[in-house]
């Protein structure tokens, strides 16, 4: 189309670059926090509490999902990522849950965030492309339909942990 410049790259380039060392900082920043808090003991101390919660390893991930969904309408997925895995997976392999199942319900989990007000970056992506007519709460109450789905599916992911787990074990053989 005749719009490839120089100017256009280093312009990409500049973007690219800011938004990566946007990211190194959040990884250093977390990892010190992480860091800090293991030394410390948070771990063994967070483990030791929700593995004793009287509701049982079932109740302990539903408390894990809504904690994800919450926070995933706040945080964008890579916050949420860094924040909660340290508390998180140690606690699931605690009570026994494949690392695999957890990582793909994290999946499930931030794909209902993409979606649910406030954040939801994918609303916002819509309304740059629909017709000026369409208000951005149009698409927020347009979306509940597809949370509902988004839900049944982790509801049927936790209950059947085959469906998620079927594919990565015939590769693992």
């Amino acid at each position: 189309n005749r719009r490839f410049s120089w100017r256009a790259v280093m312009s990409a380039v500049h973007d690219t670059t800011k938004v990566t060392v946007m990211l190194y900082w959040l990884f250093f920043g977390s990892s010190a926090l992480i860091g800090v808090y293991t030394l410390a003991g948070g771990t063994r101390l967070i483990q030791d509490w929700m593995t004793g919660l009287p509701f049982g390893a079932t109740g302990v991930l539903l408390m894990i999902m809504l904690i994800w969904i919450v926070l995933g309408c706040f945080i964008d997925w890579i916050g949420i990522l860094l924040l909660t895995a340290p508390i998180f997976v140690p606690v699931a392999e605690k009570l026994g849950f494949d690392p695999v199942w957890l990582g793909i319900l994290f999946c499930l989990n931030m794909q209902i965030s993409y979606i649910s007000p406030p954040f939801g970056p994918a609303a916002f992506y819509l309304k740059g492309v629909t017709p000026p007519g369409v208000t951005l709460g149009d698409i927020f109450r347009s979306i509940w339909p597809y949370i509902g789905l988004q839900l049944v599916a982790l509801g049927l992911v936790i209950a059947f942990p085959q469906i998620a787990l079927w594919l990565p074990s015939t590769m693992a053989k």
